[in-house]
């Protein structure tokens, strides 16, 4: 496992990288709204298709992007991941309980609503051949579902900066942040994973509605049948146990928090203001990440996509342009990683 920084512009820097060399890429660029009069958010980078065009050519084939996006914007950078050469598999709605309106207001009403959600692109180099034998080649094509689902009861069982910082997903398959995976019959596998991610606040919690779980048993030894429809058949559902769970329906899916902690490990002092939660990288990293592999973020900031990278135990590579953000990424991944100090300019 290796932890890289490289200090420049990604589309000069992507172009030092060799082909097919990372597994996945897991990127937040920017909005391209001038967010806070900040410069680096309105260069046009993120809509710039030669950008797309280097992440595609260093991605393995099969190789997934998730890349962040604001609701404004995300159809210009969307369009030139397709035009690059992606395609574009699906999108992941963050839901989050903390953002304010940007509105002008006055007698006559206001002009913006309350952002409450930002799009995740979800996109995928193409395949060689079958996803099957794409996979068995490079070990990229498919989402690592059975270490992403969601616990039955919507609660982590760890947090960072407790024992989840010491069992890596390389070691044990999957982290504590989804249920590990049972055998057929056995305990519950956990829900599959969704293309909805909330933070958990109570803002959040009060738009789902109150909803019961499985209830009963099912699968074969308890009178299921082949699901047979126009597709085929499919086969009996598994024997499983009655969940019995209840409350709110938000806890299908995956909950990912963020504090100040978090965004000063290692007393990085950070003033990034768009910093996503390290479980949230986690989570997204797992995801579509084969064990071992190398994730790649061309846009890294204060660094979260590495320093989620480094707990479970992928390599990473992270470009940025902004010299202080380095620092700031060196020590928030330093504080998982003593030994490291890996910049390269």
């Amino acid at each position: 496992m290796s932890i890289r920084i490289l200090h420049g512009d990604c589309r000069e820097v992507l172009k030092t990288l060799p082909d097919n060399s990372v597994d996945a890429i897991v990127t937040d660029p920017p909005y391209e709204l001038g967010f806070m009069g900040k410069s680096w958010d309105s260069t046009g980078v993120a809509n710039d298709i030669q950008t797309w065009q280097q992440c595609l050519r260093v991605l393995k084939p099969g190789g997934h992007l998730l890349a962040f996006s604001g609701t404004r914007t995300q159809h210009r950078m969307v369009c030139a991941i397709e035009d690059a050469g992606f395609e574009v598999r699906d999108q992941i709605g963050w839901a989050y309980g903390s953002g304010f309106p940007k509105s002008h207001n006055g007698d006559w009403g206001g002009t913006a609503l309350k952002p409450a959600w930002e799009p995740i692109c979800m996109a995928r180099k193409p395949l060689i051949g079958t996803v099957e034998a794409n996979w068995r080649e490079y070990g990229t094509g498919a989402l690592n579902i059975d270490g992403c689902r969601i616990e039955p009861t919507g609660e982590s069982r760890a947090r960072v900066g407790e024992e989840s910082k010491d069992r890596r997903y390389a070691e044990a398959g999957s982290t504590n942040f989804a249920a590990t995976p049972g055998p057929r019959g056995g305990d519950p596998l956990g829900r599959w994973p969704a293309n909805l991610i909330h933070d958990g606040s109570d803002e959040v919690l009060a738009a789902f509605p109150q909803s019961a779980g499985q209830q009963g048993f099912v699968g074969v030894r308890n009178g299921d049948r082949p699901s047979i429809n126009t597709y085929g058949d499919w086969g009996p559902r598994p024997d499983t146990a009655p969940r019995g769970d209840s409350g709110s329906a938000a806890r299908f899916f995956y909950c990912a928090k963020a504090d100040r902690a978090d965004r000063n490990d290692g007393n990085a002092n950070n003033t990034h203001p768009t910093v996503k939660p390290t479980d949230l990288m986690r989570y997204l990293c797992r995801l579509v990440t084969p064990l071992g592999g190398t994730v790649l973020d061309p846009f890294m900031g204060s660094g979260s996509t590495l320093k989620a990278a480094e707990i479970d135990g992928f390599s990473a590579i992270g470009i940025e342009l902004d010299p202080a953000y380095i620092e700031i990424a060196r020590r928030r991944i330093a504080a998982d990683a003593p030994l490291f100090a890996d910049v390269e300019s």
